[in-house]
């Protein structure tokens, strides 16, 4: 149960980080879409061999740490979660690609250069989504995307699943609570009830959520979720975005570790 209830703590806890005040924060979300939307796909363009290349990536996600003072440790277990699927992406490359490649006069095979491109490039798309969610909120981000003319009802789904994820949570922390009283001493659910649990644990939250639906309807919803009002995208808005820009394309087109490395090296 304790778990549960931490998993529930650290989905709220990116609500209470994007209430924060700093610069980061300031900016009009509809900005922050856009930068990690180039930033994604800069970073997934980037080719199977070209390592050094991506290492200019790691400034921007570092850099909204600092100037919006997210906690490091919280953010890093969200990622921990899905390293098991980009270990399972990568991992068969090294067993299909047998060619060697000279790294810094070192011969390693092809497949292990790949495998780490995969590593690096998952891990900072990871990184930033997070990133945005915990430095705007859901809520207006959802306001962004209907400024990009993005349908309402996708919009919604996405505002309702994030929201039923908590919901659900709720309502297994509730039952295990409940089944910890009845079977004390005992860790976890026994496995000859797994199947009984998880079917209670459906009509519980679709009940749940039927209750939601009914408060929203008689408090005027109608199918548009109002997300407040947003303000206008100022021109310090347009001067963070140029120069994020700026910088992606430039680190996309050269490689900026190998000329400082050619520089210094002379």
């Amino acid at each position: 149960m304790l778990k549960t209830i931490n998993s529930l703590y650290d989905l709220r806890l990116l609500d209470e980080l994007a209430q924060k005040e700093t610069p980061i924060h300031r900016i009009h979300p509809l900005i922050k879409l856009l930068t990690t939307v180039v930033y994604l796909t800069v970073v997934v363009s980037f080719g199977r061999y070209e390592i050094s290349a991506l290492l200019p990536f790691v400034f921007y996600p570092v850099l909204i740490f600092t100037l919006a003072e997210l906690p490091v440790v919280p953010i890093l277990k969200r990622i921990l979660l899905v390293t098991p699927f980009i270990l399972g992406i990568g991992i068969l490359n090294p067993l299909f690609d047998h060619q060697t490649i000279a790294l810094g006069g070192i011969h390693i095979s092809r497949g292990w250069v790949t495998f780490l491109t995969i590593f690096i490039k998952s891990g900072l798309t990871v990184v930033v989504s997070i990133l945005l969610i915990a430095t705007t909120g859901m809520d207006r981000l959802a306001a962004a995307l209907r400024q990009l003319k993005i349908p309402k009802i996708f919009v919604l789904q996405l505002l309702l699943t994030y929201r039923y994820i908590s919901v659900l949570l709720e309502e297994v922390a509730r039952m295990q609570r409940a089944y910890s009283l009845r079977a004390p001493g005992q860790k976890g659910v026994r496995r000859s009830v797994w199947g009984s649990f998880a079917g209670q644990l459906i009509l519980r939250t679709f009940e749940r959520a039927q209750r939601v639906y009914q408060a929203m309807s008689l408090r005027g919803f109608t199918g548009e979720y109002n997300t407040g009002s947003i303000e206008k995208v100022g021109l310090s808005d347009f001067a963070y975005l140029l120069v994020w820009c700026l910088f992606f394309i430039i680190a996309r087109f050269y490689n900026l570790p190998m000329l400082l490395g050619s520089l210094l090296t002379g």
